[in-house]
This record gives structure tokens, sequence and C-alpha cells, in this order.
């Protein structure tokens, strides 16, 4: 089983290398077994491609939350050097425990160095137990159902630039397995064990509690609701596009809403949200979206202006709702 997942994980990458013509690929990297990982995959991929010139590069950003950090950097050094391959380290002045921001802040850096230097490939260790614990993570946000499940394998983030996550398949207890089978130097995270993170409060108390009281495959009832989730966020996405493109202006910045307010109260809101982004790029809260529903729905005159939203004006004229900048 583990020698299966071994192949397919090198056989997906593999495939999109070849596919998409991929000459520069960059590995975002912790140190940790899901990178490490990686990189003996890729080393091997970078010999058995050989005639294609494959070349990899390696970034690590420092949220310098460690009290070793520094020993952390000299052990990813060292080992990035006996492969005989490159490493560039980036280090956060702003020190956070907010997962938020060190995400963002993470992603912005690697977008970022991936635009200067001409990668076409981001690769990131994110394993299907990360996957797991994003879900409950958004769950308890309250997110929408297309929040649930956005670790996807492939998204295209930039032009040209995609983002691959060929580990999703796997769970952490697979990936550790591999590393050891093949003496490969894991460095353990001590942040992991910080509880301040709530990351770390689901992986270390949350899941193995509901594990041992409540569900012992609570795991795999996660990755099958995901899947569902997936195939009903698609169905939804796909009747929004159809029945905005269905209900636009020809001419005019706007929508039909009397196509729109027969629709059921989901499509409403995501029909309006993408009216919003696809001509100003500006995404509108729920909660606004739903105050412009009622008002339109209980509008009273041809002409009316029922809400202002930063430097956007909305109003509804006989069967049209528009949008316009306020000047």
């Amino acid at each position: 089983m583990k020698q299966i997942d071994l192949e397919n994980t090198r056989s997906l990458i593999k495939h999109f290398i070849i596919k998409h013509n991929t000459k520069n690929i960059l590995l975002a990297i912790s140190g940790g077994q899901d990178s490490i990982y990686l990189i003996k995959i890729l080393e091997t991929l970078k010999k058995q491609l050989s005639t294609a010139k494959l070349q990899t590069s390696y970034i690590y950003i420092d949220h310098q939350w460690k009290y070793n950090s520094h020993e952390q950097i000299k052990h990813i050094i060292n080992y990035i050097k006996s492969i005989k391959s490159h490493i560039i380290i980036y280090q956060i002045s702003q020190i956070t425990l907010s997962e938020d921001q060190c995400r963002t802040f993470r992603y912005n850096i690697i977008i970022q160095h991936a635009i200067k230097y001409n990668f076409k490939l981001i690769i990131t260790g994110h394993n299907s137990t990360d996957q797991i614990e994003t879900f409950i993570q958004n769950m308890i946000k309250g997110s929408g159902i297309e929040s649930l499940n956005n670790l996807g394998i492939k998204n295209k983030i930039y032009q040209n630039i995609f983002l691959l996550r060929p580990l999703l398949k796997l769970d952490r207890e697979i990936i550790y397995w591999i590393c050891k089978k093949f003496y490969l130097p894991i460095w353990s995270d001590s942040t992991n064990y910080v509880y301040k993170i709530q990351r770390n409060r689901i992986r270390q108390e949350l899941i193995p509690y509901i594990k041992k009281y409540l569900h012992k495959n609570i795991e795999n009832n996660i990755k099958s609701l995901m899947n569902n989730y997936y195939y009903q966020n698609e169905y939804i996405k796909q009747s929004v596009i159809k029945l905005y493109l269905k209900s636009r202006h020809n001419k005019r910045i706007a929508i039909n809403y009397k196509k729109i307010n027969q629709q059921n109260f989901i499509l409403q809101i995501k029909i309006i949200q993408l009216f919003c982004f696809d001509n100003f790029q500006i995404y509108l809260e729920n909660s606004k979206i739903v105050k412009i529903i009622n008002k339109i729905n209980n509008q009273s005159s041809n002409l009316l202006k029922i809400l202002k939203h930063k430097n956007f004006n909305f109003f509804i004229n006989n069967n049209w709702f528009y949008l316009s900048i306020n000047r």
C-alpha cells in the first residue's frame, strides 16, 4: 500500500511536468517530513528526466517562532548542500503566532519569488491530514461550502504559474513511514506543540479525542464529506455562471434582478457576488448581499438606491440591478 502511494505521488508530479513542459520548479519546504520527502522525489525525477533539463530550487520562510530557528536553518542548508541544489531563505521580521497572518505572508513571499525568478510550478507539502485540519478550522469559523474544501491538488494562481500539492492523497503517518524507510533527515518542529496555535490543538487534542470517544473513523468520514462538498460546490458554481450570463445586460453593468430573485436564495447570493467581482473585482460579504436582496424584493419604486459600498453605488431601475462608481 505504501509503495503504491509512493509511486502514485511520483507519477503525479512527473505527469504534470511533462504535460506542462515544466523546466523550473520551486518547492516550499519546512524541514519537516512532508517537504523532505518531496525533495527526495524531485531529486529522483531530475535524474529520470535528465534530458528535459529540469531545474529545481527550494524556498524556506522563517517565521522566527522557535528559539532554535537558526539551528533549523543550518540543518536545512546542510541538507540542500548535500544534494547539490539551491535554497533561498526569507525571514519575516514581524513575528506573529496568527496562523492566518503567517499563511498570508508565506504565500505572498513564495508567489512573488516565483514571479520574479520565472518559476512556472510551485510545490507545497500539504497532506491529507492537513486538509482535514483545515476543514475543521474552516467549519469552526462558519465558512461556506466553498471554503470547506479549499485545498486542491492543482491550482492556477497567477497567469501561467501553477501550485501543486501532490501529497494530498497521503496522510501524515504514511509519509512518516516513507521518511523512516529512506533514512531522510526530518527536523522535529517544536512549534507543533504550541497550543496557542489553533491547528495544534485540533491535531493534538480534538481529533484524538473524537477518535477515542466519538468515532474512530472521523478522518475517513471527513474525507468523504469533503469529496461530496467538492461536487456540490462545483454544481453550484456552474449553475451560478450560467444564470449570471443569462441575466447580464448586453450593454450596461447590470443584471436582471427579476430573473435572479426567482432562484434559490444561495444562488441569488452567489450571482450578485460574481456580478460585483466580474465587473469591479470587489468582494461583498454575504451579510451585505442579503441586505441587497431584501431591498430588491421589497422595493416599491422604479429607481431606488439600495446600498453604498466604498466607492460603489448599487441601485435598481425597472427590472435591472446596477453597479456604478461613485465619482
